[in-house]
């Protein structure tokens, strides 16, 4: 058990560059923690399509747990500048604490798992936040941003 959880976006990368992160990285299960799962952002990562890919090119199963996502309030709020990128952190690492997202992943289950989401990097992105959170309650996990 290599006790690693990665992380993906899929804003600005081609479908050959993703699928073969995916691929490379051997990830078991994508973890598609969007709000909205169906996006027109990249045909690709619309639900179906994504789900169908995933198991014919990588053999990868996909789940999605809108749980992990942020509300559509605090998304908005950061989205028009209501609120900062600081204190968009402190809204959602409540949220997610509120929920216990730990009780819905075991860390074998997190193992070999890839958290995915829209923005292209991790920096300002709470699928970074919700691995980080994680790795406090599983001090043992490992973080990888693909």
């Amino acid at each position: 058990m290599n006790n690693t959880l990665y992380t993906i976006g899929f804003t600005k990368k081609k479908a050959e560059k993703f699928f073969e992160l995916i691929k490379k990285n051997n990830i078991k299960y994508l973890v598609d923690i969007r709000l909205n799962n169906v996006s027109q952002l990249a045909g690709f990562a619309k639900r179906d399509d994504l789900k169908y890919f995933l198991k014919q090119i990588c053999n990868c199963e996909y789940r999605h747990m809108p749980e992990i996502a942020p509300t559509k309030e605090i998304l908005d709020g950061y989205k028009k500048k209501q609120i900062s990128w600081d204190e968009y952190v402190v809204q959602y690492n409540t949220l997610i604490k509120k929920r216990i997202i730990e009780s819905k992943l075991s860390l074998s289950e997190l193992d070999g798992s890839c958290f995915l989401c829209s923005e292209p990097t991790a920096d300002m992105c709470h699928r970074r936040l919700a691995a980080e959170y994680l790795k406090k309650q599983y001090k043992e996990l490992k973080i990888k941003h693909l």
